[in-house]
């Protein structure tokens, strides 16, 4: 049997959601402990010129709610960046998970073959859906994923390999 887009696609964003979930969970009850005001993790970062924890995790689900959309063939849901808050972020998680769930598979048939077109303020990126899916959307779901995780982590958050690959 082949792998689906669908299979290759939904099931590790979702998952990869749900563990950056738990992990806001954790460090939200971690710095709670530690009297630390959460809103210094949300504006930590590892260098002066990367983005924020806030915007790390605002862009791994705009990346999970944009693949799936466009390869199941509809509008990419537009979600403004205002959180200010973990409880925000959660809600912000949520919504992006239920939006996933609700595509259906067979929406997802075809799409390997589907063009892909990003348009960015200086670029514009064309690919067929499985280029998209293996080489643009993936790598940067987890990078965005593993630098929120790498800001809580260098900031006292006491989290482990278990936390980022999440139960099974």
């Amino acid at each position: 049997m082949s792998l689906s887009m669908y299979q290759a696609a939904i099931p590790p964003l979702l998952r990869g959601l749900a563990n950056l979930s738990a992990i806001l969970d954790k460090a939200l009850l971690n710095a709670e402990s530690r009297h630390v005001d959460a809103a210094v993790l949300l504006q930590a970062r590892l260098a002066p010129d990367m983005f924020p924890f806030i915007r790390q995790v605002q862009i791994a689900a705009d990346t999970a709610k944009g693949c799936g959309a466009r390869l199941a063939g509809v509008e990419v849901p537009g979600y403004p960046d205002t959180e200010t808050s973990f409880d925000e972020l959660q809600q912000r998680l949520a919504k992006t998970i239920s939006f996933l769930q609700s595509l259906p598979p067979a929406q997802f048939d075809g799409s390997e073959v589907r063009d892909i077109v990003l348009k960015f303020p200086h670029q514009t990126m064309t690919f067929l859906g499985q280029d998209y899916l293996q080489f643009f959307v993936l790598p940067n779901f987890y990078f965005h994923l593993t630098t929120a995780y790498d800001i809580l982590r260098h900031n006292g958050v006491p989290l482990g390999k278990a936390d980022y690959l999440g139960g099974g």
